[in-house]
């Protein structure tokens, strides 16, 4: 068995870290961009404890919180921009997947503020990205852990940047910022995390390590999953830190195997009918398991296994979860909307049996069946 396992991110995990931790920013400098979206930094406390470990450490700051869902690449470019003029030595992301992913593409701008906003995906950079800190508040992106930043570009496409750039050079990881989560983030969240790692085991680089952090959180997921099906319930405590960590488990998969056809097609949900990512991704379980259990079988069949439930339940959880209910696309239109893969996606090739441009806009119109 051969492989190459790099994840170089520093994950300090625990209740109250970022307060009992707070020394470690002084390693970055004196000077701070702190990028968020517009509410969940502030209800999640994230950006209080932030703040205090800031004045703490007598590192002076600035926040940029301007970033929405599937964050703007025009957005980066400014925050990079702003923390440029401020002379900020580092950046600090807090959020979701959003909020982490920018903060990535603002260290890029920051350390390069003449790049244009479309270059930064050339991933050909002059200067080197200012150092970033990350503090999720969310159970699903795996963003703390992963190399990979997900824009939307200048013509509305989610396009993604990944490098060693990627990688944050500290993550505090607190479940309790979670806590704050209403039940259609939670939902999605979880559904994105389940897909991460589910995508993982089924694909064709699932080694042992990966399999060993898809295998550790996926049945915690999937419980959790079932539970919002039968009662529609939040987490009490106990659930938000399970998932929280199964989560970073499952960023672990995915920073390491990458995603199948899902993902790429799960994008056109998000950008033309306004799916949230993880949702997404789940209204395509179905078909991934349809293209695993004829091409892939034994890992088809070993992750029906793990979760100890039914296929049909499986598939059912995921689909209703998933809630693409009310979207019609017709064969003219998936036609249209698959023009933006003129060759394959590496995530279509890595699919068990392959995945084609053809099958996705089978799958679009399927929705609606």
């Amino acid at each position: 068995m051969t492989y190459d396992f790099y994840m170089p991110a520093r994950v300090i995990g625990g209740e109250g870290a970022v307060l009992a931790q707070s020394a470690l920013l002084s390693r970055f400098g004196k000077k701070c961009l702190i990028v968020t979206g517009g509410t969940g930094a502030v209800k999640s406390g994230a950006l209080a404890d932030l703040q205090k470990a800031l004045d703490k450490e007598k590192i002076e700051y600035m926040i940029y919180n301007k970033i929405g869902e599937n964050p703007l690449v025009t957005s980066c470019r400014e925050a990079g921009v702003i923390a440029a003029e401020f002379g900020a030595d580092f950046l600090v992301g807090i959020g979701g997947g959003s909020a982490l992913d920018a903060v990535k593409a603002a260290a890029v701008f920051a350390a390069n503020p003449d790049l244009g906003s479309e270059e930064v995906y050339a991933m050909n950079y002059k200067n080197e990205p200012l150092p970033t800190v990350g503090i999720g508040t969310t159970s699903g992106t795996g963003s703390e852990i992963s190399a990979v930043s997900v824009l939307t570009d200048t013509k509305g496409v989610k396009r993604s940047i990944k490098g060693d750039f990627g990688y944050f050079n500290l993550v505090f990881a607190d479940w309790r910022y979670t806590a704050s989560c209403p039940m259609s983030v939670t939902v999605s969240t979880a559904l994105d995390a389940f897909m991460h790692a589910a995508e993982g085991w089924l694909g064709p680089k699932c080694n042992e390590p990966a399999a060993a952090f898809a295998a550790e959180c996926l049945p915690k997921i999937y419980y959790y999953l079932k539970k919002f099906l039968a009662d529609g319930t939040l987490p009490d405590d106990e659930g938000r830190k399970v998932l929280y960590h199964a989560s970073l488990s499952a960023g672990f998969t995915l920073n390491y195997c990458g995603t199948l056809f899902p993902h790429p097609v799960g994008y056109i949900l998000t950008e033309h009918y306004g799916i949230p990512h993880g949702r997404a991704c789940a209204a395509f379980f179905d078909r991934l398991m349809e293209k695993a259990e004829k091409y892939a079988p034994e890992r088809a069949q070993s992750l029906v296994a793990l979760l100890g439930d039914s296929s049909e339940n499986i598939i059912h959880t995921l689909k209703t979860l998933a809630d693409c209910s009310g979207i019609v696309i017709t064969e003219e239109r998936a036609a249209e909307l698959i023009k933006r893969w003129h060759s394959n996606p590496r995530n279509f090739d890595c699919t068990p049996g392959g995945y084609t441009p053809q099958e996705a806009a089978e799958a679009l119109v399927l929705l609606s069946k």
